[in-house]
């Protein structure tokens, strides 16, 4: 971290040292700002010098103090949410300065910067692009403005827990979407040690969030790897504009009707701080959340070889495999484990005896009926010396079962605990930002900003995974001008607590008995009912009632002695459930923008990225016990664009990325947009993009499903080091037809087939994306924005599961490949806001589909074909008074994961807020709720149910 601020230090003080630095004399302005037809004053408009980065904003009685060298005449440019712009000019020093701002339909007339990395109006945009404002993430009904991203058109979310949540666009959800870019103020918020990321819990404080803007769909062309399906940017407020004290309390229950805890409080807290001088400035922020999380509970049987739902519980089902019950991944066939204990203890009575005693098995096959009565048994005991006994008669009921048929070729797992038992639910979160602002001249500023955050909460992956007192630092240098910019910045994570929850209810599992002696106690105990004329359901019970003797009970101080070790324990150890990763990320870059410097006859902007993913994890989680692992990434974009008269605007892009792993990628874009009539655009694009395969898919080693599966990442290194190249592996499909044809009492091995690795591994995966939309205002108060898309993914990242023979075991595979033959998806969009007098009403709707695809894709598309959103809003209803109120209903459909595969429901949802403004202390008061009817849904399966949240909230001066 150091020799990157080094090398960034140097770059920018040689760029200072070049600057031509001039003194001019200081003009000076002040006034007051209010509401021309009210006359109440207006607290955080923003006052700033056209084309320059100068400005400040007003007080909370609305008034504003604004000093430049700026050589004069020039022009000041007055903006508030909700009012028209006010440009006027100023020749010279002037106080006590009167401006009346008058209020306005804003419908299409926001500036993104998002979808050509230049400013333009959104109507003008040449991709389809999302913006959520100041003002909808000040009203918005949600708990936190990421939840209320879920109601912008075509975004979806999946919610792992209430402070992680994943955002997607146009197909294949995933709770850690590696496909969606997520970016704060120019930096790549992603976790480094699993390349997406985690939610908004290490993010940015709502009083400092100024915007959001969303790209669905493939970005690479300006973003480079990543963003395969869309790109979310989250700029922070300016504090030379945005200056004062802010803060926000909010507090609420959740869990209310909860059939799994009693309702519960959760409080939310943040502050802000900015401040201005002539030429520097700077802001800090901090916000404290803290809550009980939702808690997972599905306990559906679940066949973990075919990857579906089986029939079956813990009562009828032997082999039991509850989705949030860990510990019962563990199981062994009962015929295997009788012949276990057979082999085991003829070879330790051999070697007790010295080899004269060489079969104790042909023994007791030639010298006991299986029909023999105790008395029968004590006499042929007494062949033997008195020490051996007990171990030949434990043998005993093994070999009768076996000979006699009583024990079937049936799995049994252990019993397992559930999730409530094992996972930290006491979620929290707390995040800080500061950054340090020097203006160089007029334009160019100094940046340099620092971002930390801690929390627990709940991440799904391949296992459910408890994040306690994780923590991701950012640390940002960044010169900046009209033209141009440079920066680096460095994304430190670390695991904390962190732990794998199979893992854990395993090892306590071991803890309380190990499974060389439990499994035996099963089928044993099994066998017994059995020859007693016990039904098999009933000997089952009994076998698992004996076998269990002496297990942890959850709560017992037995049980949270082995669970507070266990989950201290690392991974790599053998024997515990803590990850120890301290993954770094490392990234420099710069853009130019010639555009002016070519007189505007067409637009260039030209760019150049490195990246570094130094892997830290001491084998918890990568193959990097006794290594170091280190990835670099390079890349370079030019844009050009043009204006062909006065109605078309044609752009080109182009980007090529190099990782240091696979072969070099060029990813173009081409868009134009046709104006046919003002405000109103028909848009067209052709993009594409691509993302390598992440850190883990390139580089993991990590064993999960409590050691049922072991994860292995897709380079050929990895597969060299299993031997699966020489050893080949079985597909599952195959495996499980042997595993059938053992059942059935013919075990079949010319069943199994084999899975060839290729020679090169694991490759990155591209699309082919082409849209046509129209966005336009029908008079003043009808914005409607609409778009269809055709997508086709080449060498789609998917996974298999394979099984590797080793003598008469099993060994079980979970690697990264790329499916043969292309994946398509399609679908469509449309949007409408309709302004009727102080009501904003407001509509979408999305329709996303999967198209044909390979035999040897697992389809994870993971996404409702229908989903949408309606809303009805008034800022004013009377004097003071605003609400809001949205729904969003979406489709049932199919989700499938690493961790779980099963039929999410269609579900329906209402947030809903009114506000009270009091600007006598420019304040707010806020009562809300998500989920106002408290309907529980799920969004992807496995992950918990979540219910209503409603709150209470005071904002000052936000």
């Amino acid at each position: 971290m150091n020799k990157t601020f080094t090398r960034l230090a140097c770059i920018l003080f040689l760029l200072i040292g070049t600057m031509k630095m001039g003194f001019a004399q200081t003009t000076s302005i002040s006034g007051i700002v209010s509401d021309k037809l009210t006359n109440e004053t207006l607290p955080g408009v923003a006052i700033t010098v056209k084309g320059k980065t100068i400005g400040t904003s007003t007080n909370s009685e609305g008034r504003f103090n604004l000093s430049t060298s700026e050589k004069t005449p020039f022009t000041v440019v007055i903006t508030y949410i909700g009012y028209k712009t006010i440009e006027q000019e100023i020749a010279g020093s002037v106080s006590n300065l009167e401006i009346k701002m008058e209020s306005q339909s804003i419908l299409g007339q926001e500036v993104v910067v998002a979808a050509s990395r230049t400013p333009e109006r959104i109507l003008e945009s040449p991709v389809s692009i999302e913006r959520f404002g100041l003002a909808a993430i000040r009203e918005t009904a949600s708990a936190s403005f990421y939840d209320a991203l879920n109601n912008l058109k075509g975004v979806e979310m999946s919610a792992q827990s209430l402070t992680f949540k994943s955002i997607n666009t146009r197909g294949f959800n995933a709770n850690g979407n590696t496909r969606f870019n997520q970016y704060i103020d120019g930096m790549d918020n992603q976790a480094p040690g699993l390349n997406f990321a985690v939610g908004n819990i290490i993010g940015i404080s709502e009083l400092d969030l100024d915007n959001v803007e969303l790209l669905p769909g493939a970005s690479s062309a300006l973003y480079g790897a990543g963003g395969i399906n869309g790109t979310m940017l989250m700029t922070s407020k300016d504090p030379y504009t945005s200056q004062g004290v802010s803060f926000s309390l909010k507090s609420g229950i959740n869990h209310v009707n909860d059939p799994l805890q009693g309702s519960a409080p959760f409080k939310e807290a943040g502050v802000r701080v900015a401040k201005a001088w002539n030429k520097f400035a700077f802001k800090t922020s901090f916000s404290f959340l803290e809550a009980d999380d939702w808690q997972a509970a599905n306990n559906t049987n679940f066949d973990r070889t075919s990857r579906t739902v089986k029939s079956g519980n813990r009562s009828s089902d032997p082999n039991y495999d509850g989705i949030n019950v860990y510990g019962d991944e563990v199981n062994s066939n009962m015929r295997n484990v009788a012949n276990s204990v057979q082999s085991a203890t003829n070879a330790g009575v051999a070697a007790a005896t010295g080899g004269a005693i060489p079969n104790i098995i042909g023994m007791i096959t030639a010298g006991l009926p299986v029909t023999s009565t105790p008395a029968q048994i004590g006499a042929f005991l007494g062949n033997f010396p008195a020490a051996l006994r007990p171990t030949i008669q434990n043998l005993i009921p093994f070999n009768f079962g076996l000979r006699a048929g009583l024990i079937p070729d049936q799995s049994v797992s252990r019993t397992g605990y559930n999730e409530q038992n094992l996972v930290d639910y006491n979620t929290k979160s707390i995040k800080t930002s500061t950054s340090l602002h020097y203006k160089l001249s007029n334009t160019v500023q100094a940046v340099l900003q620092a971002n930390w955050g801690t929390g627990t909460s709940v991440y799904t992956g391949s296992d459910r995974y408890s994040l306690r007192n994780f923590s991701i630092g950012q640390y940002k240098l960044e010169l900046k001008g009209q033209d141009f910019m440079v920066r680096g910045y460095t994304t430190q994570e670390h695991s904390g607590d962190s732990y794998i929850s199979s893992i854990l209810g395993s090892y306590i599992n071991e803890a309380s008995k190990a499974s060389t002696t439990w499994f035996p106690q099963y089928v044993g105990n099994y066998v017994g009912a059995r020859s007693a004329g016990a039904p098999d359901a009933q000997a089952h019970a009994l076998a698992r009632t004996a076998a269990d003797v002496g297990r942890f009970q959850p709560g017992s101080p037995q049980f949270e002695a082995a669970k507070n070790t266990i989950k201290n324990t690392n991974i790599s150890s053998g024997l515990g459930a803590r990850f120890n990763d301290k993954t770094n990320l490392y990234h420099y870059e710069g853009m130019y923008n010639f555009t002016g410097a070519l007189k505007e006859a067409f637009e260039l902007q030209v760019g150049a990225s490195y990246r570094r993913y130094d892997l830290n994890s001491a084998g918890t989680i990568f193959d990097d016990l006794n290594r170091e692992i280190n990835i670099d990434e390079y890349g370079a974009f030019v844009q050009m664009g043009k204006k062909l008269a006065d109605a078309f605007k044609l752009s080109f892009s182009g980007r090529y990325d190099k990782n240091e792993n696979f072969e070099g990628r060029f990813t173009p874009r081409i868009t134009g947009v046709y104006t046919v009539a003002p405000n109103n655009n028909i848009r067209l694009s052709y993009q594409t993009g691509y993302r390598n395969p992440t850190t883990q898919n390139q580089y993991i080693d990590l064993s999960v499903g409590g050691g049922s599966t072991r994860l292995i990442g897709g380079l050929p290194e990895s597969l060299v080091k299993y031997n699966l190249y020489g050893n080949k592996p079985y597909t599952d499909v195959s495996y499980r037809s042997f595993l059938a044809s053992a059942s059935a009492g013919a075990a079949n091995p010319a069943l199994l087939k084999t899975y060839t690795f290729t020679p090169g591994g694991v490759k990155p995966e591209s699309v082919k994306a082409y849209e046509l939309g129209y966005k336009g205002l029908l008079g003043s108060n009808v914005l409607v924005d609409a778009y269809g898309y055709y997508n086709t993914y080449s060498d789609f990242i998917t996974a298999v599961e394979v099984f590797q023979q080793n003598g008469t075991s099993f060994t079980k595979f979970g690697v990264p490949v790329n499916a043969e033959g292309k994946v398509t998806s399609y679908g469509t969009a449309l949007g409408i806001d309709y302004l009727i007098g102080k009501y904003n009403l407001s509509g979408n709707i999305s329709y996303n589909n999967i198209g044909d695809i390979p035999v040897t894709y697992v389809n994870d598309f993971n996404t409702p074909k229908v989903r949408y959103n309606l809303g009805i809003s008034n800022r004013n209803i009377v004097k003071n008074v605003g609400m809001n109120v949205s729904y969003r209903w979406q489709d049932s459909f199919y989700w499938t994961s690493s961790f779980a595969s099963g039929d999410v429901p269609s579900f329906g949802t209402v947030d809903a807020q009114v506000n009270l403004k009091i600007p006598s202390v420019n304040g707010m008061i806020k009562i809300g709720a998500s989920d106002l009817l408290n309907k529980y849904y799920v969004t992807s399966y496995g992950n918990p149910e979540m219910g209503g949240m409603y709150y209470v909230g005071f904002t000052f001066n936000q």
